[in-house]
């Protein structure tokens, strides 16, 4: 699951291509298959969306979550790529992205009628 936070001006018009350069990332680092896309926006009105200074209006917050179980290396692959295709193919340059990888254990995700931790059927690998 991966929520994306931004100025709703910024980021509405962008939001499907932003989808798409991020899932393109997590296919290539995490192996995830095209049809996982699970990708939640929050668009934000600018007086609700504070943020750091040196940022532009593009500010974007990008939270991934994922089950516990990748190597360090491959959370930084996927964050440097992320930073690299954003700005190549959205123009958004990486100190106006803000990435936050968050993992839980298996036991704490629930979905088609079960725990993570009783799923055997993914298409994918966590432990990588």
């Amino acid at each position: 699951m991966i929520v994306i936070f931004g100025i709703k001006e910024n980021l509405n018009p962008i939001k499907a291509q932003l989808s798409d350069v991020i899932h393109s990332c997590m296919e290539s680092v995490l192996s995830i298959p095209e049809d996982k896309r699970a990708h939640r926006f929050v668009p934000m009105n600018k007086e609700d969306f504070y943020y750091p200074g040196g940022r532009s209006d593009a500010y974007t917050v990008i939270e991934i979550n994922m089950m516990i179980g990748r190597k360090i290396e491959i959370q930084k692959n996927l964050i440097k790529l992320l930073f690299k295709e954003i700005e190549n193919k959205l123009a958004i340059p990486p100190v106006d992205i803000e990435i936050i990888i968050k993992e839980q254990a298996p036991y704490q995700w629930g979905f088609r009628g079960m725990t993570g931790d009783e799923v055997n059927d993914l298409k994918y690998k966590i432990n990588v």
